[in-house]
């Protein structure tokens, strides 16, 4: 879930960038990337992964 959204980030970062848009320091481009990149790192880590442990019986 967490590797979706940082491809979600990507993606507007991309666009932000691409179209040349300019916006405020919070929602720059270099931010949502680094954000993205955090996203995926704790994606890559295993949190967010959505499995849960099967019951044993």
């Amino acid at each position: 879930m967490l590797g979706i959204a940082a491809a979600v980030l990507f993606v507007i970062a991309f666009l932000i960038n691409a179209a040349d848009i300019t916006t405020n320091d919070v929602f720059s481009a270099v931010n949502l990337m680094l954000v993205g990149l955090a996203l995926l790192a704790l994606h890559v880590a295993g949190i967010g992964v959505g499995r849960r442990p099967s019951r044993r019986r």
